[in-house]
């Protein structure tokens, strides 16, 4: 958005919201498999999913997933 309004580039938008939602979807992607994988109960997948969707949600859940295969 600062690109839009401060730089007069509104194609960058465009651009930027693509590579937004790949990676997005890449995380959703990489979530389910490793899912699959590692055999985790419905609730992690739904706290997985839920911190996709706040800011540094994805560091928090990663450092929560750590505490349990540390060691």
């Amino acid at each position: 958005m600062p690109l839009k309004y401060a730089a007069d580039m509104p194609l960058m938008v465009k651009y930027v919201g693509w590579a937004h939602g790949g990676l997005f979807m890449a995380y959703m992607i990489q979530l389910i498999w490793v899912a699959f994988q590692l055999k985790w109960d419905i609730m992690r997948v739904i706290y997985g999913s839920i911190a996709s969707l706040l800011p540094f949600g994805p560091f928090v859940f990663e450092r929560s997933i750590m505490k349990d295969y540390s060691n």
